[in-house]
């Protein structure tokens, strides 16, 4: 398996904080948004967003903790079959803007299931996407409405997102099978 590094720890920084920025200059008030990480690396994204919003309009943002398992349908698991992990949402939905967050943006089909998660939680006002990277190949008509990178790949090809809070490290890489 080939390995390129694609994005580094500083860059990756970099795309959270433009993140940031586009999240407060698309939105009149912060105050009714709640960033909502998909499980796994979604919630330390989320959580780096937060921290951000913090330190730059000195307002706290919820963030909860979405987990689609039961969501997927692209997984051939039943739901006794499926690894059941608890999502924890500190706040109701209803009327708020919830941001979902991951790390990377494919086919779409993580982001349908996490949209009819946060349904089983309340209406929110407004569903918005933030994904650290948006690699292409939509199968669902799905777009981010906040993108860190852009990074085309080949079906082939495979993003790997490793974070400090996980893996020891920040990091983006591109995984391809040697030929």
């Amino acid at each position: 398996m080939q390995r390129k590094e694609v994005v580094d720890q500083i860059t990756m920084k970099r795309a959270i904080t433009r993140i940031t920025y586009e999240i407060i200059e698309r939105n009149q008030s912060i105050e009714d948004i709640v960033l909502v990480g998909i499980k796994t690396r979604g919630i330390y994204i989320a959580a780096r967003i937060a921290e951000r919003l913090q330190q730059l309009e000195n307002i706290a943002v919820p963030v909860g903790e979405l987990d689609i398992t039961l969501y997927r349908d692209d997984k051939k698991e039943t739901p006794k079959e499926a690894e059941l992990h608890s999502s924890d949402i500190p706040v109701s939905l209803e009327g708020k803007e919830v941001i979902l967050i991951d790390d990377v943006l494919y086919t779409g089909r993580t982001i349908r299931a996490a949209m009819d998660a946060v349904m089983d939680f309340g209406r929110p006002r407004k569903i918005s996407l933030a994904v650290l990277v948006d690699r292409g190949h939509r199968e669902l008509p799905i777009r981010a409405d906040y993108v860190g990178k852009n990074i085309p790949t080949s079906r082939a090809e495979e993003i790997l997102v490793e974070m400090q809070e996980l893996d020891g490290q920040d990091r983006i890489m591109i995984l391809k099978d040697e030929e």
